[in-house]
């Protein structure tokens, strides 16, 4: 049996794969904001129950009596709880990325859209984040810009046409990334919301300096 993988080009997607894949985008971007679900996801036995359950609610719902409640609102509801279960994506075990997440001491990783390295075309990169540094990795985990977390003076979220850019600048330099998709500004957003999260203040970075020389 041949386990060379086959590549889907978006063209040749089904209407239930789109479907699937939209489902999958916006569960992720939940989870993402959400540390309790985050675990549930992790856990491959709690989040198969979690979808089995899901799916049992939402045709339970569909069974409902008209005559109880708005019947075709709940019936609808239903539905949708129960297509949820299904196109929902599978509980997310240890993978290469938490993997290098370790390596690196990275405490989260964030979708960091394109990022064009000099004349080389752009490519699809994640942002593992820790206090030190800001590491741009490809999809073959390949260190494509590292910035000093310390160093780091302005994040900002700005639309160009269909697209949504992060900038991020340092010292005299600056980097930009750009996303694209149904959920461009929300993965940038995140994206600029988690970096920030790890860029001391100046007037505290000043005050732990004094403190240390105290």
């Amino acid at each position: 049996m041949s386990t060379t993988p086959t590549a889907i080009a978006t063209g040749d997607l089904s209407s239930f794969q789109r479907l699937r894949n939209f489902v999958g985008a916006a569960a992720f971007l939940f989870i993402q904001r959400s540390p309790k679900l985050l675990q549930l996801h992790r856990n491959e036995k709690s989040w198969t129950l979690f979808r089995i359950a899901l799916g049992i609610f939402g045709a339970a719902l569909l069974v409902l009596p008209p005559s109880l409640w708005n019947g075709w609102l709940t019936a609808i509801f239903g539905l949708l709880l129960f297509v949820t279960s299904i196109l929902l994506p599978p509980a997310e075990t240890e993978s290469a990325t938490d993997l290098k997440a370790r390596e690196l001491g990275a405490q989260t990783v964030v979708g960091g859209g394109e990022y064009q390295q000099g004349a080389s075309p752009p490519a699809p990169t994640q942002l593992f984040l820790c206090p030190q540094n800001v590491w741009a990795l490809d999809k073959n985990f390949r260190a494509l810009l590292v910035i000093p977390t310390r160093d780091i003076k302005a994040i900002v979220v700005e639309p160009a046409g269909d697209n949504w850019l992060l900038h991020i600048r340092w010292g005299d330099q600056q980097a930009q990334f750009s996303y694209s998709g149904f959920f461009a500004e929300r993965f940038a957003r995140l994206a600029q919301h988690s970096i920030r999260s790890f860029v001391v203040p100046p007037a505290s970075a000043a005050a732990k300096r004094r403190s240390a020389g105290a």
